[in-house]
């Protein structure tokens, strides 16, 4: 007759291994968390370079210069980086069409993610990341955590940019009497972005090309 006692048997584990185990999936995640911050800021880079990038692209093919119309400079592609209602901050990239001092939704960029605006008014609130009419990836603060905007060079004090037909960063875009290039920044402009958690980041674009880099990394 066959003895099957031993192939009743069952392994398992002690009590050591598991309290083990834990501890060791406990130090995974504590040294995970720092590199998920920092993952969130490079992200938030990326985007707002992505979006620099586009609004000069969107110049270059857009012809909005008018030289018989006195307030052309008006109609320069640009980016702003906005507060709302409820202290966030959110990008608005558009051409002031019309000549009217303020960009509309209609004449917003189309985020190229989803089709929508990236379009938003700075009386709102921006915690529900729009109204599903606008693109939910202008939300800085929402999407990561960005709480400030700084421009100092040659953007000091301001917290936009706009670009001509050669794709020459501008900061300034009011109305004049006669076609002027007194709006032409003609320094390295540097946008400073701070994360919620501290961190910060910043964005570099250069006088005559307009060429944009994430500061520090080389390449980007």
């Amino acid at each position: 007759m066959k003895n099957h006692y031993s192939n009743s048997f069952k392994s398992a584990f002690t009590m050591l291994e598991l309290v083990f185990v834990i501890v060791v999936l406990g130090i995974i995640a504590s040294l995970a968390m720092p590199r998920l911050d920092r993952d969130l800021t490079q992200e938030a880079a990326d985007t707002v370079l992505s979006d620099i990038r586009y609004t000069q692209h969107m110049a270059l093919a857009d012809f909005r210069q008018s030289f018989t119309e006195p307030k052309w400079q008006m109609s320069f592609w640009k980016i702003n980086f906005e507060g709302c209602s409820d202290n966030g901050i959110f990008i608005g990239i558009g051409s002031d069409k019309d000549y009217e001092g303020d960009t509309d939704k209609v004449e917003a960029a189309t985020d190229p993610a989803n089709g929508l605006p990236m379009f938003w008014q700075n009386t709102s609130a921006c915690e529900d990341g729009g109204d599903n009419t606008v693109s939910e990836n202008i939300f800085l603060t929402r999407k990561f955590g960005v709480t400030a905007v700084a421009g100092t060079g040659g953007c000091n004090g301001l917290k936009h940019i706009g670009f001509d037909h050669l794709g020459r960063p501008h900061v300034s875009f009011s109305a004049t009497t006669s076609p002027t290039y007194s709006s032409y920044m003609n320094a390295t402009c540097t946008f400073t972005f701070t994360m919620s958690n501290g961190d910060t980041f910043a964005i570099d674009i250069e006088p005559e090309t307009g060429y944009a880099s994430i500061v520090g990394q080389a390449g980007s």
